[in-house]
């Protein structure tokens, strides 16, 4: 599995694609740029719910308001960071395979999207009881810690697979 997994990678670095990403004077820093203008409409926006939980910001805006305010922003961060970080990938598939920051930021990104279906399935279904609250119940702070947290990790580990 993991030669496959290898192999799939060097296909991708060598493929035309791949390479002309990689060796085009912008394209390479065009799209990294979009995936931080993409990373930064994501997490910022879901900054702003889980500080909301927190009781940290925007206290008497309730939890359900803000997040069918920034939901639209967040998908289309989502979409952005995704399809700008998956060129980033191909371009360089075969060194980030092996590379540590990139290993820690899949796991982390994998971390991060249970986040939301842990929260979704549990506290989140009974938010009608606590939304107006100024500071939410225990385990909504506890995932927004969670989501801060790992968001944080995320964007630290991808800046750090340039030095690895």
């Amino acid at each position: 599995m993991l030669y496959l997994l290898q192999h799939l990678c060097q296909l991708l670095y060598d493929s035309r694609i791949g390479t002309s990403i990689r060796e085009s004077d912008y394209a390479f820093s065009i799209i990294e740029s979009i995936h931080v203008l993409g990373i930064t409409l994501l997490v910022g926006t879901i900054a702003l719910l889980d500080l909301r939980m927190l009781g940290a910001v925007l206290r008497s805006i309730s939890v359900t308001r803000i997040a069918r305010t920034v939901f639209p922003l967040t998908w289309s961060g989502f979409v952005i960071m995704f399809v700008s970080g998956f060129l980033l990938f191909w371009a360089e598939a075969a060194k980030n395979y092996t590379n540590p920051a990139f290993r820690i930021k899949i796991l982390l990104l994998l971390l991060v999207g249970l986040n939301p279906l842990i929260f979704h399935t549990t506290i989140y279904r009974r938010v009608q009881e606590w939304e107006l609250l100024e500071v939410s119940p225990w385990r909504a702070r506890t995932a927004a810690i969670a989501s801060l947290s790992l968001w944080g990790g995320i964007v630290v580990a991808g800046r750090m697979i340039a030095y690895f």
